[in-house]
């Protein structure tokens, strides 16, 4: 298209991507809390994806040829870690196993990138052969990653189905980052590879959007008892404060403190730590201006 090496369907997921971070500008315009941020991040790299790897390499580029796919894949490999970053914060993951933290996976892939990719196609001059040098082991990495993520999330006790849609969608997510080393051995087919990886975007997208549901049915359910009591304009606004106030995460944990869960359950249902549950709830608390969790249950949860 255009001139280009730029497929259709490459340019169709780069327009749907573009609405997609216009939708969620407009919503950051409308509540100015901090919440949009991480999203909107990840919908800026994944238009820059589809554009570096829709429209590159091109003929007439300024620079060496191989400067293009420095920008292609060093896009692309921001963006995987930037999801995996994602997730990590989705679940409050600090570390996984084989020290699997962010900045670890940040420095393998930039390394393996330098000596798996860069070292064997100066050495070489074949672009088939870098790719191949460097994709396969990155493809294993990723497949033990993505068995290593499954692990930490799997097997809930008693979630709830926003929890397990939640989990399906980031599995889906570390699936796709996991199968593009390995689309991208197979040969330059962005029709494949572009899907692969734009359906990771639109599952966190889903993830989003079906988390903003969840807090506006619940966020009904909380504020139920003081529309029929018909308290003042002044109150709707303290109560209203508790959503502008709170990040997506305390607003998960304060709703599971109202439905009487404990920190453990709370703990165990969102697959964090029982001593994080306890440090949000703080924060939760302060935020709120009341002392304890029986003085935030007693003020906020209806009848």
């Amino acid at each position: 298209m255009f001139g280009t090496s730029i497929h259709w369907t490459t340019f169709f997921y780069l327009l749907l991507d573009i609405v997609i971070v216009l939708i969620t500008l407009y919503f950051a315009s409308k509540n100015k809390n901090s919440n949009y941020k991480r999203f909107l991040t990840l919908g800026f790299l994944f238009i820059a994806y589809n554009v570096t790897g829709g429209f590159l390499p091109i003929d007439n580029f300024p620079g060496p040829f191989i400067l293009q796919y420095i920008i292609t894949y060093g896009i692309a490999i921001t963006m995987c870690i930037y999801i995996v970053y994602y997730l990590y914060k989705e679940y409050d993951i600090v570390v996984l196993q084989f020290r699997s933290s962010i900045k670890n996976l940040a420095l393998l892939c930039i390394v393996c990138f330098h000596i798996l990719f860069l070292g064997p196609y100066f050495v070489t001059g074949s672009l088939d052969y870098a790719r191949f040098s460097f994709t396969v082991p990155i493809a294993i990495a990723a497949f033990i990653f993505l068995r290593i993520f499954y692990k930490r999330i799997s097997n809930p006790k008693n979630p709830n189905k926003f929890i397990l849609r939640r989990n399906k969608l980031s599995i889906v997510s570390v699936a796709c980052i996991a199968l593009l080393p390995i689309f991208t051995v197979i040969g330059d087919y962005q029709w494949l590879t572009f899907t692969n990886m734009n359906i990771a975007f639109y599952a966190i997208t889903v993830i989003e959007v079906d988390r903003y549901l969840y807090i506006v049915e619940n966020k009904a359910k909380m504020y139920e008892v003081y529309a029929l009591n018909n308290i003042t304009d002044v109150q709707n606004t303290e109560q209203t404060a508790i959503y502008e106030n709170l990040t997506r995460r305390e607003i998960e944990i304060a709703l599971a403190i109202l439905s009487n869960s404990s920190y453990k359950n709370i703990g165990k249902e969102l697959f964090i730590a029982e001593s994080t549950v306890s440090k949000h709830a703080s924060n939760i608390y302060k935020k709120t201006g009341v002392k304890n969790r029986k003085q935030f249950i007693k003020r906020f949860k209806t009848k």
